[in-house]
């Protein structure tokens, strides 16, 4: 079975900065590793001779104390009074490192209102049939995704002041409260109603409706009720409304309850302490939309 050639990745935005703004943010590396996901050092390489192209070395750490090394060249290229460009080359002679050797370049070219930054790049892999499949279907699209979220994370950096490392918390901040309000509604949803009914809620329902057959399919719709709220909660991580929702729900939740049986509240793990939890982390959520950054702000497809 023959792997069809992948497209090189392309990403750009455009940043409202100046040029030497931006130059100094990916020309310096020691600033361009503190925005760029893909690298978690860069330095460059002492030249012999001042008309020698500059060569780096770069580290990429990718868990369990591995790390992917390899080298590259650079050249600033072109400059022009509204455009300027660097292209480069980079290589890993490491055996475990996907990518063998690649090029591409960096555009920058002056706007009215700003800059417009764009990359295109390509590479060559190891592991013949297996390593163009893993770079296809996997490897490709996230080296795409961490390249235009990097750039977002710039844009942010250079616009609004904030430090990469700060975008970057903000954001892991963000996927773990989404995981949180994810898990917390499907699983009250899939195990205590679906898998297994449980005896207080029953009871709870029993006492409201009056039919017991009636509160196990009831218990049970809203089991699946909860399931989508939960998957709402993956799908919608990125709208103010969907952490208003979570707390107006377990605030209504609460109330429910405490009309139904206020005992309930007396318990170990009661509402009270359940659906507080999930408002904190609601209120948590909606705080780190601001200035989010997210991969899809960039343009992914050359024109």
């Amino acid at each position: 079975m023959r792997v069809s050639a992948s497209k090189p990745i392309y990403v750009e935005t455009f940043i409202h900065t100046e040029m030497e703004s931006i130059w100094r943010a990916t020309q310096d590396p020691a600033k361009h590793e503190e925005w760029d996901l893909r690298f978690s050092k860069i330095e460059y390489i002492p030249k012999e001779d001042e008309e020698e192209k500059q060569r780096f070395r770069y580290v990429t750490n990718i868990g369990f104390g591995l790390r992917i090394e390899g080298e590259g060249v650079t050249t600033p290229g072109k400059y022009q009074d509204q455009e300027r460009m660097s292209a480069l080359l980079f290589s890993s002679d490491q055996a475990i490192s996907l990518i063998q050797s690649g090029g591409g370049y960096w555009r920058y070219i002056q706007e009215d209102q700003g800059v417009r930054f764009l990359t295109r790049y390509d590479y060559k892999t190891r592991f013949y049939f297996l390593g163009k499949w893993f770079d296809r279907m996997i490897f490709r699209p996230l080296m795409g995704w961490a390249t235009a979220l990097s750039f977002d994370v710039l844009k942010i950096w250079l616009e609004k002041g904030i430090p990469p490392k700060v975008s970057y918390r903000q954001l892991l901040i963000h996927a773990i409260v989404t995981f949180g309000l994810m898990f917390t509604w499907i699983y009250h949803g899939l195990v205590p109603k679906l898998l297994t009914q449980d005896a207080q809620e029953l009871a709870l329902l029993k006492g409201v409706i009056g039919s017991e057959a009636n509160a196990v399919l009831l218990l049970q719709v809203v089991g699946m009720l909860e399931i989508a709220a939960g998957i709402l909660c993956l799908l919608l991580h990125r709208q103010k409304a969907l952490y208003i929702f979570n707390i107006a729900a377990m605030l209504l939740l609460a109330i429910g309850a405490a009309i139904s049986d206020i005992s309930v509240f007396l318990a170990p793990f009661n509402p009270a302490t359940l659906n507080m939890a999930v408002c904190l982390l609601a209120w948590i959520g909606c705080m780190t939309l601001t200035h989010l950054p997210s991969a899809k702000h960039c343009i992914r497809k050359q024109p």
